[in-house]
């Protein structure tokens, strides 16, 4: 067997047994036969021709095996994670965890850092002075054993083939085809042992897949790969034209976060994660009914569990829990401005929040990364005080702006103009969950 075979094979159109597939997988993981150019144009040729489903499943499952295959079986029968397609201020994690958490369902949810637009959980979970996102395996098992949660970086021993695969990917224009993106995204959930799997697909401005069809088919597919390979996945599809909630940027998430848990969160943060987890509750038997399983998520917070649950794993992975009531102990910023509605006009209608320009604006502060590795700044970031549909007043603060620096604040106001826009019409408020998959 050889890949310019392969390569040719896929290029016409035919159809990769799984012995093919494998191959290609363990050419990937080995130094001697791996060539760059060769999986680049193999690569292409799956974006351009497309994958059968059980060309997707067995892709899916060669990546999964080409590391380190975590056993988590020790945990109990259901051990729940959950995984986000990327979104700005997605701080959904830090609700959702804890909550499950709290209702009996172990979560081993193992997160990435930012890059680009889009924020990563666990540079937000660093904002709290001490918290320790790089847990050795063994630790990370028995804190899950132990308290029922932890969140932890992945390590590159979980799917090892994914990560070359998606470095080419992001280099050779080929990150836009379905069939890959599921592989990499289930691929590294089994291999992290969880048999609960729950995914948040984002669509809008933004998010990854712009158009609610490619986001839905996107979805289909990682539920489909789950049955296929014998792990329960259900998914919803949600709203990214606007970011989630109020807050974009690493303390005001965190923060907002935990007004969630203390019963004050925004309406849209606590609706995605009461279906996320009415979903999961669901999907493992736990309640036989939507109504149910929100009563039963709504139980732990209005009881304090589900803070409770939180306090105790920001403290267990060495979280200063001080700052869960004190948040000026996590990094702010020096200088707060707004960002006001027109004057002049009447009253207006909040008519756009692109959620990419926001997040771009809080980059252009120092909150987001161009490539991996670079510093960022925890304390800057903006808070939204409407939402799409909402009614302002002329010279009404639609955001404030936290900034090191006047230039900063200049400089994200100017883009925060791109990204927000009005109308002297009602707006009509778009629906957060487009569709679930399960």
């Amino acid at each position: 067997m050889r890949m310019v075979d392969l390569i040719n094979a896929k290029r016409c159109g035919k159809e990769h047994t799984r012995q093919e597939i494998e191959f290609v997988v363990n050419t990937v993981t080995d130094k001697e036969r791996y060539r760059d150019y060769q999986l680049s144009a193999w690569l292409m040729a799956v974006c351009c021709r497309g994958m059968t489903m059980d060309e997707t499943a067995a892709l899916t499952d060669a990546m999964a095996r080409s590391g380190e295959m975590l056993d988590l079986s020790a945990i109990g029968d259901i051990v729940g994670d959950k995984h986000s397609t990327g979104g700005v201020g997605d701080k959904t994690t830090l609700v959702f965890v804890p909550m499950l958490a709290a209702v009996g369902i172990p979560m081993a949810k193992l997160s990435g850092r930012g890059l680009g637009h889009t924020g990563g959980t666990l540079d937000k979970l660093e904002a709290i002075p001490g918290f320790n996102v790089n847990l050795e395996i063994d630790q990370f098992i028995a804190q899950v054993k132990s308290i029922g949660a932890a969140i932890g970086g992945q390590t590159q021993d979980l799917a090892p083939a994914d990560g070359t695969m998606y470095a080419l990917r992001d280099v050779t224009a080929t990150v836009d085809s379905i069939p890959l993106i599921a592989a990499s995204v289930m691929s590294k959930k089994i291999a992290a042992g969880a048999n609960l799997i729950i995914l948040d697909v984002k669509c809008g401005a933004g998010a990854f897949m712009e158009t609610e069809e490619k986001a839905r088919q996107l979805a289909e597919t990682l539920v489909e790969v789950g049955k296929r390979l014998k792990r329960p996945v259900s998914a919803v599809v949600t709203d990214m034209e606007q970011p989630l909630g109020n807050a974009v940027g690493h303390t005001l998430e965190v923060i907002e976060a935990i007004e969630t848990l203390k019963g004050k969160g925004p309406s849209d943060l606590q609706e995605l994660c009461y279906s996320l987890g009415a979903l999961a509750l669901m999907t493992a038997k736990k309640a036989p009914d939507e109504k149910t399983a929100r009563k039963m998520l709504r139980e732990t917070i209005e009881s304090g569990k589900a803070l409770a649950k939180f306090r105790e794993l920001v403290q267990k992975q060495g979280g200063n829990i001080a700052a869960i009531e004190d948040y000026s102990i996590m990094p702010g910023a020096k200088i707060e401005t707004d960002f006001a509605a027109p004057d002049g006009q009447g009253n207006l209608w909040i008519e756009r929040l692109n959620g990419k320009v926001i997040a771009e604006a809080c980059k252009i502060m120092g909150a987001g990364r161009s490539k991996k590795g670079d510093p960022i700044d925890l304390g800057v970031g903006v808070v939204l005080h409407g939402k799409i549909g909402s009614q302002v007043k002329p010279g009404q603060s639609v955001a404030t702006i936290y900034a090191q620096t006047p230039e900063q604040a200049e400089s994200a106001k100017a883009k925060l103009a791109e990204g927000i826009t009005f109308s002297s019409a009602e707006v009509i408020v778009p629906d957060l969950i487009k569709a679930k998959v399960s």
